[in-house]
Formats: structure tokens, sequence, C-alpha cells
């Protein structure tokens, strides 16, 4: 059975590999490749984590609806910084310096997720719970293969909180 916990952090350990590989690329095309899917996989990662984990921490945490309230925040900012990309030249100064927002952004979130969030979920809720939501999440992957039937939009956090409490 696949914990949902483990998969989140798999997923970590991608997009730290994915932004090492822009740190690697050298021309335009090899720039776009790179960061197309990154930015995707942080986008469905997104809303992944907000359809199947964040719902179960806001009511099962000691801090679960602060943690919830900070990634929704953090999830909107890596958004915006993947959709300011999409408006410039790769590989302009432009281009970069939203690459960099969503990369900055992005490790701030890990961090904080590895270190609060997750170990919270896993000290309150059972290994049977985690493992429905492993593959709730398996199966949220695969119905929205390359993104379809997602919206990537900007979530209010107060109301997130509100919503699934």
């Amino acid at each position: 059975m696949d914990d949902i916990t483990a998969l989140i952090l798999d997923d970590h350990a991608a997009f730290r590999r994915g932004f090492a590989r822009l740190d690697d690329a050298r021309d335009p095309a090899e720039l776009l490749a790179v960061w197309e899917a990154l930015a995707l996989h942080l986008d469905i990662h997104a809303e992944a984590e907000e359809a199947i984990l964040y719902p179960h921490l806001v009511r099962h945490g000691d801090d679960g609806a602060e943690e919830t309230e900070d990634a929704i925040g953090d999830h909107n900012k890596i958004r915006d910084a993947v959709a300011e990309s999409k408006l410039h030249e790769v590989g302009s100064d432009a281009w970069w310096a939203a690459v960099w927002r969503a990369r900055r952004e992005n490790s701030e979130h890990l961090a904080e997720e590895e270190d609060e969030a997750l170990p919270d979920f896993r000290r309150h809720a059972s290994v049977e719970l985690r493992a429905e939501l492993g593959q709730r999440w398996l199966t949220f992957y695969g119905e929205h293969k390359n993104g379809r039937n997602l919206a990537f939009r900007d979530k209010d956090p107060e109301q997130y909180v509100q919503d699934h409490r």
C-alpha cells in the first residue's frame, strides 16, 4: 500500500531534480522541455494536495487549519509564478525571474510541508487512512494525466479552510 505522505515526498524529490535540470539546461529548447514538464507537475501536485491531503489535515492536525491555510497560499504563489513564466520568452530575464520565483516559493513550501504539515498529519492519521488517500492520490494522477480537467486557479486560503472544516 502506498502512503500518501510517501507519494508526496516522491513528488518533492522530483521537483528538486527538475529545478536542478534547469540549472544544467543550455539552450531555450532544453529550458522549455524541462520547464514545461516541471511546471505542469507543480500545478497538478498542488491540485492533488488540495483535493486529497489538506481536507483531512484541516480536521485532524494539531495545527491543521493554520498549516492548510499557509499551504494554499503557497500553492497560489507557485501557480502565479508558473503562469507568469508563460507570458515571457523562454530564457529571457522576465522568464527567469518568474521561474526563480516559482523555485523559491516551492522550496519554502516543501520545507514547511516536510517539517510541519506532513509530520502533523502522520501523527494523527491512521495507517489505513494514509493508504486510502495514497490510492486516491494515484487515481487522481491517472484521471488528470497532463492536467486534464484541472483549472489551476488560485483559491482563497481562509475560505478553503472554512469549506473543509
